[in-house]
């Protein structure tokens, strides 16, 4: 089903369009009402979604214009003003619906699912054809109860041809329905879809062709025998039966769909938390004028009703009700833009400051409070099947201080539906679950046949040679010996975590036979490659530098510039000296090989392509990068950057301030005294402190901030948006978990003692403070050195 969203405020834009692009809907977007109007004319849509406040054509006057030419489209109207007259302007211009921001995920996705059927009111929720059923609400496909595992275009696919039964699509109408404007495919990408569908639907056991190709038209849903539309009308009517009782209608979202909402929004979070920081400085500006006794003026007065109304709807979605509430009371106060006397400059003085405070409080939270329980988006699952409850329960315990969330199973049949649900980034695997060893290693074989794999850890009582080679025949990611230690686990699950490749890996393929680079398309993108592809060699540079691979893939044969030349190109840049490159080529005499090698490539295969070798190779190749890069810049101990890594991105920080004129807070963190505690306690317990501060401060900073350690206790962080004062604040938050996590960590584990940690901190503010990094470090090391002095002078006297 093909959306568009009409909305100007580009937060919430950017989180419909994921959490629709997650329920497999197609999207395009629009800023203004105009803009929208264009789109409505060119492409036809199943539904729009449309705010009020919009400039150059409001939402009310769109939706008249669309229903005075006969539109007839479901129009679902979004708006901050939550006020019965707008709603009934709303609903009186033609609307379908009306829901207020901020307003909750799921009930959107309800109410679009409600106007679609509605669109189509012969059509039943739930999809049927023989033993094929499609869920929409939980965009899930089963066939005799067993759930298929499809791509999201194969999904949309499947619900266009099931939606309309006696439709035949050609391939540009189903690019229409399904790709947005902005993506659109060719006609072969189309069939390869269309294939992979069909094949996945044979291998599930579907009784017979699902799409039927109308030869020089196009594609459409096959015809069901006369038998076979009684029963889908059965199931039809139940489903009839179904809306008319609400509580045979009522459906609880499923763990993954509430947890794929929850994850679009979560990572919106860290994205957008500076464009709200800014909204909100356009109104401390204006109250800064009024406090001057000076008049706002038009542009002025706009700007802060415009941000005031935006914030009403942004903040709420992010779960700070008390900050949409402030926001709306600041809108109201310049809604006729009449002049605020001195009571009122003094109330609106009181809004904007409880506005940033809202803003720091979500700041501080990392995760807005909506997310707060959720750590599961910001952190990797991890899976554990293993019938030991003392155990595992030890290692929940622990797992959420090393960032990771733990999901437990007893027995091999409930991690099925777990892995389906959830989702988990990893597993771990133990092969006493079950009544025999050969139940886990089927789970084992089941998981890493997927495309992509499934990592998963195997732990074991048996210490046999042979164990460990069949586990690592069968794709296992690592063995384990039990007993085990709970940090042995931990370790390894990041280890292998660390080295899985990036689904944002980007491959470039340069080949001038466009069957070659279809084919390559088609084989990678399930593994969560990002695939760019190159069939005139001459453009070679100007797509390299743009698109900044991960890993290249070159022929050798092409004309005017082969691929051993474009190879010498890339080696002899500094930029991509250290990018692999493998070479595709029927060539297999000697001297290709020796010229491919002495030109810098790091790998080489002939085709004709052997499609498990290529994804293999190209894996090892990404993996192996990613682990070298790690190490280069990792500080192994605390898992945080190291110094040059560090200085990197500090560097960054301060180029992005000086372009947005933001502030940056640059701190020294050290542990007071670190050189007792390895007298006293042991190295090793030196090396757990260190090891947890790492672990905390990692995960009580945003991704743009940046933290490293520069050696021995001294770590530094740096704050991007963050003034002095705002920054000693978060800092002490901080300081706080540091303290009370270090008492954990235990100096003996038969004595059980534990002890205290102290923080010494030097925080420092760019520019006022310094403008580069060695200024800025030398004036917080002697505000450090100062703390500590007046520390010390303090402990004197008492």
């Amino acid at each position: 089903m093909r959306i568009i969203v009409v909305e100007d405020d580009d937060l919430i834009v950017g989180r419909l369009v994921k959490i629709l692009n997650d329920q497999h809907y197609t999207v395009d977007f629009a800023t203004d009402g105009e803009a929208a109007w264009e789109l409505m004319d060119c492409f036809s849509y199943d539904l729009i979604l449309l705010d009020v406040m919009l400039p150059k054509l409001d939402g009310i006057s769109l939706c008249r214009r669309l229903r005075s030419i006969g539109n007839k489209t479901p129009i679902l109207l979004l708006t901050a003003q939550d006020n019965s007259t707008t709603k009934v302007m709303g609903l009186d211009a033609g609307a379908d619906d009306y829901l207020a921001k901020p307003f909750d995920f799921q009930e959107l996705l309800a109410r679009i699912r409600a106007l679609l059927r509605r669109g189509g009111s012969t059509l039943p929720p739930m999809l049927v054809w023989q033993n094929l059923q499609l869920d929409p609400s939980t965009c899930q496909v089963m066939s005799d109860g067993q759930l298929l595992h499809l791509t999201p275009k194969e999904y949309s696919l499947l619900e266009l041809f099931l939606r309309n039964t006696q439709r035949v699509f050609s391939c540009g109408m189903l690019i229409q329905h399904l790709w947005s404007f902005e993506e659109p495919p060719s006609d072969d990408t189309v069939r390869s879809h269309i294939k992979g569908l069909r094949q996945k639907l044979k291998a599930a056991g579907v009784k017979s062709d699902v799409i039927e190709t109308v030869y020089g038209i196009g594609y459409r849903l096959k015809t069901v025998e006369k038998e076979e539309l009684t029963k889908a009308g059965t199931r039809k009517h139940k489903e009839v039966e179904k809306q008319k009782n609400p509580k045979l209608a009522t459906q609880t979202p499923s763990y993954a769909e509430q947890s794929q909402i929850r994850t679009g929004v979560s990572q919106v979070w860290e994205q957008v938390a500076e464009t709200l920081s800014q909204r909100i400085t356009v109104i401390e500006e204006a109250l800064t004028t009024l406090l001057q006794n000076k008049l706002l003026g038009d542009e002025v007065l706009l700007n802060v009703k415009q941000e005031a109304h935006k914030l009403v709807g942004s903040l709420g979605m992010f779960g700070s009700d008390k900050g949409s509430y402030v926001a709306s009371k600041i809108e109201s106060l310049f809604a006729d833009g009449k002049t605020l006397d001195a009571p009122q400059i003094i109330h609106f003085s009181e809004l904007v400051g409880t506005l940033r405070d809202c803003l720091q409080s979500m700041n501080g939270e990392q995760i807005p409070e909506m997310f707060s329980n959720e750590t599961l988006n910001k952190s990797p699952l991890l899976l554990i099947v293993d019938e030991d409850a003392e155990f595992t329960s030890s290692l929940i315990a622990i797992a959420s201080s090393w960032g990771i969330n733990v999901q437990v199973t007893p027995d091999v049949i409930t991690a099925k539906k777990l892995i389906v649900d959830m989702c988990p980034d990893i597993v771990l695997l133990d092969l006493s679950c079950g009544d025999t060893a050969e139940k886990a290693l089927g789970l084992l074989v089941e998981l890493t046949s997927r495309t992509p794999p499934l990592s998963v850890i195997v732990t074991t009582a048996q210490d046999s040679l042979i164990d460990r080679v069949k586990i690592a025949r069968l794709g296992g990611r690592g063995v384990l010996q039990k007993p085990m230690s709970v940090t042995q686990v931990l370790e390894a699950v990041t280890q292998v975590l660390k080295n899985t490749p990036s689904p944002e890996a980007k491959v470039m393929v340069v080949d001038d036979d466009p069957q070659i680079l279809t084919a390559l398309q088609t084989l990678l993108t399930p593994w969560g490659l990002k695939v760019y592809t190159l069939d005139n060699p001459s453009h070679f540079w100007e797509v390299m530098t743009v698109v900044n691979p991960d890993l290249l893939i070159l022929d050798v044969e092409m004309p005017e510039i082969n691929g051993i030349e474009l190879c010498q190109v890339v080696r002899s840049d500094t930029r991509y000296s250290a990018v692999p490159i493998l070479f595709l080529t029927a060539h297999n005499d000697t001297k290709t090989r020796q010229d491919v090698f002495a030109a810098g490539a790091d790998d080489y295969i002939i085709k004709p392509i052997v499609k498990v070798e290529l994804v293999t190779r190209i894996l090892n190749r990404l993996e192996r990068t990613r682990l070298l890069k790690s190490l280069a810049e990792t500080d192994v101990l605390t898992g945080i950057a190291n110094r040059p890594k560090s200085i990197q991105e500090l560097n960054r920080c301060i180029e992005w301030s000086t372009n947005y004129n933001q502030q940056f807070c640059f701190a020294i963190v050290e542990v007071d005294k670190f050189k007792q505690i390895n007298q006293q306690y042991g190295y090793a317990v030196g090396d757990a402190v260190l090891s947890r501060l790492g672990r905390i401060l990692r995960l009580n900073f945003h991704y743009e901030d940046v933290v490293g350690r520069w050696g021995g206790t001294e770590f530094i962080i740096g704050m991007c948006g963050m003034t002095k004062v705002e920054g000693t604040r978060r800092l002490s938050e901080v300081i706080k978990n540091l303290a009370t996590s270090c008492r954990d960590v235990t100096c003996n584990v038969s004595c059980n003692k534990q002890f205290c940690v102290n923080f010494n901190v030097g925080i420092v503010q760019y520019p006022e403070d310094g403008a580069d990094i060695d200024t800025l470090y030398r004036v917080a090391n002697e505000a450090l050195e100062q703390s500590k002095a007046v520390a010390q002078n303090r402990l004197l006297n008492n």
